[in-house]
């Protein structure tokens, strides 16, 4: 099962969105920078049911939000238009090739997504985004830890990245990254903060960065 599949199913029901709907107070911490920066343009890349976008965009951001599930688009334009939200534009699309210019936006958000895959494809998600970064320009997203419990558990398919057959949402490749190969990956972009951080559960070990790109 692909990624895009195993989130569009659970996408598809009020339980499966149900944990999935309040942004995260890190992202929530993050506003008051991107205000006193002057940030107005925002990108929520993989913005499943739309928990971060409808936020950014209650903020007073112009948000354009994509997701590869057709379910998680459907909910979060659903959502928009119930919180009159029109500073927000939904649209189904894929985040290797970004459907955006360059230079297009003040901030990319891209919570618990781009590590879905391996190595060589974080490289190219982050390329996009550093690509679409206006200078000065934030990003801000997660990284799963070497720490995390499931680091090594299922299948290996390639360096750092395992596939669990067994758990849906987990039966596509994951990949797991130290502090050394995150500051490789990131070697475009100004380290702002990296931290180590669970997520929901003990041993959900995330990296969470915020990071200006070298331009």
């Amino acid at each position: 099962m692909t990624v895009v599949e195993a989130w569009n199913r659970r996408w598809a029901t009020p339980e499966g969105r149900a944990e999935w709907t309040n942004p995260h107070p890190a992202v929530q911490a993050l506003i008051p920078e991107l205000k006193a920066r002057g940030a107005r343009t925002a990108l929520d890349l993989g913005c499943g049911v739309g928990r971060h976008a409808l936020h950014l965009a209650a903020e007073g951001f112009a948000v354009e939000a994509i997701d590869g599930s057709a379910a998680g688009v459907a909910a979060t334009a659903k959502a928009a238009k119930a919180r009159g939200l029109p500073l927000l534009t939904v649209r189904q699309g894929f985040i290797d090739e970004l459907p955006f210019p360059e230079a297009a936006f003040d901030y990319v958000l891209s919570w618990n997504v781009i590590y879905h895959g391996t190595l060589g494809d974080v490289g190219r998600r982050l390329a996009e985004i550093w690509r679409v970064l206006k200078p000065g320009g934030l990003y801000q997203g997660t990284m799963l830890s070497t720490r995390n419990a499931n680091y090594g558990v299922g299948r290996a398919v390639a360096p750092d990245t395992f596939v669990i057959d067994e758990v849906e949402e987990k039966s596509h490749a994951h990949f797991y990254c130290d502090a050394a190969r995150l500051v490789s990956l990131f070697a475009g972009f100004e380290l702002l903060s990296m931290s180590q951080e669970e997520q929901g559960k003990p041993g959900a070990w995330h990296w969470h960065v915020v990071a200006e790109p070298k331009k």
